[in-house]
């Protein structure tokens, strides 16, 4: 993991961590619990390529505010490509893989956007942003000028705990926002028991199918099996990259009923066969898959806040 401790008094810049197997990772947590609610996630990631130009993908479950500090990035989005460099952008949910090209190295730092945030507090449909990349401003009239005030001086954890500040100011100009509870519970068993049934799901959550279908619609911008679909190709990709805990390899595989099924499956979500995915360096990719795993395992307190995880 990147550290965020100082020595002498002095603020420690961001760093390379690496899987067991190389692959560089980020250095991410969850948020502060008055956050929680909202936000799933926060990263901090910084990449060294020299002039190498990675091709690579981006598959996420949930929205996202991405702060690009350096970097030249290209994206074949919903909305056609788009090009970037230092920038603030708003990722809408992917139902598929978007392709990525990264050249010069980069700086990355964000927070993913747990279900239901979105729409409680823009009041639109996470739908309209499914595979879409968006300048901040374009859903804000705060401009944001991310070099000024994520310096070089500052640890990943201050820059962190600077994002964090900074999503209070915007909770406190919508305190009567809140999410449906069916949301969070299904948000939940997508990421514990993605192969329940539909009718299962809406029981757990106390609600009846037809109004599941229509929270799940409006909050995860899909229908509840494409997103308990998708759950599980994210977590077959995070075991193929290494980036799971290993002990779940057999139950992974059973959510499929023979192989064919897992290469359909997983070559709608993917667009390559997983026999591909691991032959094809998938850097940008194994980042996000990493990201939602440390969640994920939290979640199912398999591991500890802060603690080592399975493939470190």
């Amino acid at each position: 993991m990147l550290t965020g401790t100082h020595k002498n008094g002095q603020a420690l810049k961001p760093s390379i961590a690496h899987t067991r197997d190389g692959q560089p990772i980020s250095y991410n947590r969850a948020p502060a619990p008055d956050l929680a609610p909202w936000i799933a996630r926060l990263y901090v990631t910084k990449v060294d390529l020299g002039d190498e130009v990675i091709s690579c993908g981006l598959l996420t479950d949930c929205a996202a505010v991405r702060i690009k500090l350096s970097g030249t990035w290209q994206a074949e989005t919903a909305g056609g490509p788009r090009r970037f460099s230092q920038a603030v952008l708003f990722f809408g949910p992917q139902t598929h893989r978007m392709p990525v090209q990264v050249r010069d190295g980069f700086v990355s730092l964000g927070f993913m956007i747990r279900p239901g945030a979105f729409s409680a507090f823009r009041g639109q449909k996470v739908a309209e942003y499914l595979n879409k990349i968006s300048p901040i401003t374009e859903l804000s009239n705060r401009d944001l000028s991310p070099a000024d005030i994520f310096t070089d001086d500052l640890s990943p954890e201050e820059w962190l705990l600077t994002i964090e500040d900074a999503i209070r100011k915007r909770l406190a100009d919508r305190v009567d926002a809140q999410t449906h509870p069916a949301t969070a519970c299904f948000e939940a068993i997508a990421m514990t028991d993605p192969s329940v049934s539909i009718v299962e799901a809406a029981e757990r959550c106390g609600v009846d199918r037809r109004q599941l279908e229509r929270i799940v619609r409006r909050d995860f911008g899909m229908s509840p099996k494409q997103v308990l679909r998708r759950a599980r190709a994210l977590d077959m990709a995070s075991h193929l990259r290494g980036v799971a805990d290993g002990s779940e390899g057999d139950e992974i595989a059973l959510r499929y009923y023979d192989d064919s099924h897992r290469i359909r499956e997983f070559s709608q979500f993917f667009g390559m066969s997983p026999r591909q995915f691991v032959e094809r360096p998938q850097l940008l990719m194994t980042l996000a898959l990493e990201l939602r795993q440390a969640g994920r395992l939290e979640m199912l307190k398999r591991i500890e806040p802060g603690k080592a995880r399975p493939w470190e």
